[in-house]
């Protein structure tokens, strides 16, 4: 098969996702099409310079709706014959659009693509697309539906961990990324936010709440114990189908939890003739990809069960991976990864994750592989894996290698 080479990554800045967030103003098909253009521009992409824009996001309702991957390609400076597509896997979904993309390249169906997502969660409300798995109850009643919140703290029962253990990683999470924006470690990728007029609108980051301590995060209340407890009582639920468990600890709360964020990223992948045809040196390649179905209830163990078939596919062990990205949905996802593992926890989310910076669901995926090539750069490593857990019981991943 033909190899997949990332040739650029490129994100904008995550702002709040909530009325007052710089980006509140900027709508998807913007920020998308800014995006874009800014990889046009960086890579000097003219004419139909790529096969297609597969494009991440998860609430596809009102300006989110439509083929918005379309609709951000009409808004760019991109060619119109470009074509665009746009996909869901919930979390996942910026990373399914990667590899959706090296796949096609490698498969030799289009020599390019444009991949990533968006998600403006302070301007389309997560959930607001009435999805079946959470609302239908001929879905939710054999499937032991719960919340993601519930789903975390059942992760947390089951292994063991304490609301001190997550406390702990959430404050490691805002030292570490504090540190990162501190000695400019985004700066190849980030793509500030202009407004129409060329005026700055965001640059950096700005969920981050760096000087967070273990004492700032005591003093939070479980999120999800009133729900868990109280009608619908999910907690009951959830002990039907875990039995074995005596009760839910409830112990994340939105300090060890990931952000709500509006952000966007892209990944430009292509085979060696496009790097050549365009003067474009390669980065790394994509040197394997995969997806697994899990468990429902407990929803969010994907990371684990797929990095094993992914390494197993690949011939690979983990300790033949220099640096790891774990999306940070909720503390006990991250724990239970490095616990199955046995990994050294200096090797994952060396640069923080979304408790710190905010998860804008349907470009979290491709952020996360973004910020794991910088970062074997930076340290001068090779292999990389990156990898999500997804609603609904599902896992993503993917390995890179530096070429």
């Amino acid at each position: 098969m033909t190899d997949a080479f990332i040739y650029d990554t490129a994100r904008t800045p995550r702002g709040k996702g909530r009325p007052d967030g710089s980006l509140h103003e900027v709508t998807s098909v913007a920020l998308s099409a800014r995006l874009l253009n800014a990889v046009k521009a960086r890579n000097g992409l003219e004419g139909h310079a790529v096969e297609d824009v597969i494009w991440g996001n998860v609430t596809q309702v009102k300006e989110q709706g439509g083929c918005l991957a379309r609709s951000a390609v009409l808004a760019s400076d991109l060619d119109e014959s470009i074509p665009g597509l746009s996909i869901n896997r919930f979390c996942a979904s910026g990373m399914e659009a990667v590899n959706l993309a090296a796949n096609q390249v490698r498969a030799g169906a289009g020599s390019a693509y444009i991949a990533g997502g968006v998600e403006m969660m302070g301007r389309v409300a997560m959930g607001s697309d009435g999805a079946a798995i959470a609302v239908d109850p001929s879905l939710t009643f054999p499937t032991y539906f719960v919340p993601q919140g519930i789903s975390a703290d059942i992760i947390a029962t089951e292994y063991g961990f304490t609301r001190e253990d997550a406390d702990k990683l959430a404050v490691e999470s805002q030292r570490r990324a504090a540190q990162a924006w501190a000695e400019d470690r985004f700066a190849k990728s980030i793509v500030p936010v202009l407004d129409q007029n060329g005026l700055t609108i965001l640059e950096r980051d700005e969920y981050l709440r760096p000087g967070t301590t273990l004492e700032d995060l005591s003093r939070l209340k479980p999120a999800f114990k009133d729900m868990g407890e109280s009608m619908p009582g999910f907690d009951k639920v959830a002990l039907l189908k875990y039995p074995h468990l005596p009760a839910i600890d409830h112990i994340h709360h939105a300090g060890n939890s990931s952000g709500i964020v509006d952000g966007a990223a892209a990944v430009l992948i292509g085979d060696a003739e496009f790097g050549k045809a365009h003067g474009l040196t390669p980065r790394a390649r994509i040197r394997a990809t995969a997806k697994i179905g899990t468990d429902p209830t407990i929803m969010l163990t994907g990371p684990v069960p797929v990095t094993e078939k992914i390494l197993r596919d690949s011939g690979m062990s983990i300790s033949d991976i220099d640096l790891i990205e774990v999306n940070e949905a909720f503390a006990s996802v991250v724990l239970r990864f490095m616990q199955a593992f046995q990994v050294d926890p200096g090797i994952v989310n060396v640069n923080g994750g979304a408790i710190a910076m905010g998860h804008p669901l349907g470009a979290t995926g491709a952020i996360i592989i973004g910020t794991l090539l910088d970062e074997l750069e930076r340290q001068d490593k090779t292999v990389g894996l990156a990898t999500l857990c997804i609603a609904s019981g599902m896992g993503a991943a993917t390995i890179i290698e530096r070429v």
